[in-house]
């Protein structure tokens, strides 16, 4: 059954061939100062800062550029931001890039003109801000993370070791973005599909939890039927611009906070993945699917109803004539059977995590409530060692 719940995203959205269109409108309502930032400088090889600056000059702005935005935003880049951000007097932050720059720009507008330990209070106590909030605008270059319509900061603390997802309120969302899926064209395969499986995760963390027939239930088969279905074509075809319009979108939709209402919602396979990723910097997207298999078998029985639906609903599964546990877990091995026509990262190992290394991954792991089983110490070390396993 569906609880309370509030809803509101600020955030508008411009999509589509000539999305970059609504950016000058949107300089209109900001001040002079636009803090430009994005990340290893790819958006200069395939010609999207050059339009971005044109427009920014056109509008009469100031520029002050913050670059080398990496694939997991460090504290220590995040501060320098803030302290870019501050002393130019910043009245918008332009991210130019994929979800990690769009987090790192949300993280920069929340810390530019905080008072308190920033870590502490965001990423640590995962308190609101009090303080000025420097609004973001998002030019979407890569698809998977949602970031450009919700209020997610995902931020690496390397001396802690801990990669840490921020979930700030509605005054923190972008007030907008600009979706192009042409954009996403020149993406490298690894990053491409590590995106796709983002999606992917981000609706299963909040389908298997709660209850178990709400409207949000079927919104995320759906999204996950199109997903896989345009995922196919866009691996073969990555120019085929149908599909990557359609998974920009499902992307968007996935992690916007729509299908959350009515949900606990999990998010073990992102800490569990995060976690891995503040010890390695491996590749996001590659984490989820390198430990998603061996979570969901583990928890699978705990949620069986749900997982029964999964493998009928989402994978096509015919469940004639066998238990409700062989359908659940057909459902399963169809997903991996896509993971691998993807070219997903499926054993950890691959990513850089050691057997060495598992007993430090499981205490920079953070310990969910929200899913069908809330796991113990010793079962994140069971998902990883499982992983590691994996041929």
């Amino acid at each position: 059954m569906l609880g309370n719940f509030e809803y509101c995203n600020p955030t508008k959205l411009y999509f589509g061939k000539n999305a970059l269109g609504g950016l000058e409108g949107e300089l209109k309502k900001y001040r002079k100062n636009v803090l430009l930032v994005y990340g290893g400088g790819s958006i200069k090889k395939n010609g999207i800062y050059d339009s971005v600056i044109k427009i920014l000059k056109e509008s009469g702005k100031e520029i002050r550029e913050v670059s080398g935005v990496m694939p997991n935003p460090t504290y220590a880049k995040l501060l320098e931001g803030a302290k870019a951000a501050k002393e130019f007097g910043a009245d918008l932050i332009l991210a130019v890039g994929g979800g990690s720059v769009c987090d790192y720009s949300k993280g920069v507008s929340v810390a530019a003109y905080c008072e308190d330990d920033v870590w502490e209070k965001y990423y640590e106590r995962l308190e609101e801000p009090e303080c000025k909030i420097i609004p973001v605008g998002c030019v979407l270059t890569m698809v998977g993370t949602g970031s450009e319509m919700n209020g997610g900061s995902v931020i690496t603390n390397t001396d802690k070791k801990m990669k840490v997802g921020q979930v700030f309120g509605e005054n923190v969302f972008p007030k907008f973005a600009i979706l192009n899926p042409e954009y996403t064209f020149t993406l490298p395969k690894y990053q491409m599909t590590a995106g796709f499986f983002d999606i992917m995760s981000h609706i299963m963390e909040q389908y298997f939890s709660g209850s178990d027939d709400n409207t949000s239930d079927y919104i995320m088969e759906g999204l996950m039927r199109s997903l896989i279905h345009s995922s196919r074509i866009a691996v073969k075809n990555p120019l085929d611009y149908e599909a990557r319009s359609n998974i920009m979108w499902t992307a968007t939709w996935a992690l916007n906070t729509l299908v959350a209402m009515g949900k606990d919602t999990d998010w073990e396979v992102h800490m569990i993945g995060q976690a891995i990723s503040a010890h390695t910097d491996a590749t996001h997207g590659m984490t989820l699917a390198a430990v998603s298999l061996p979570y969901y078998k583990m928890i699978m029985q705990y949620g069986l109803y749900k997982f029964k639906r999964f493998a009928v609903n989402v994978w096509g599964v015919s469940e004639e004539g066998k238990t409700d546990e062989e359908t659940a877990l057909e459902g399963l091995n169809a997903m991996e059977s896509w993971m691998k026509e993807l070219g997903l990262v499926l054993n950890a190992g691959e990513l850089g995590l050691k057997p060495e290394m598992l007993e430090a991954v499981a205490d920079s792991t953070l310990i969910m409530q929200g899913g069908y089983k809330v796991l113990t110490r010793a079962g994140v070390i069971k998902v990883l060692e499982d992983s590691l396993k994996y041929e």
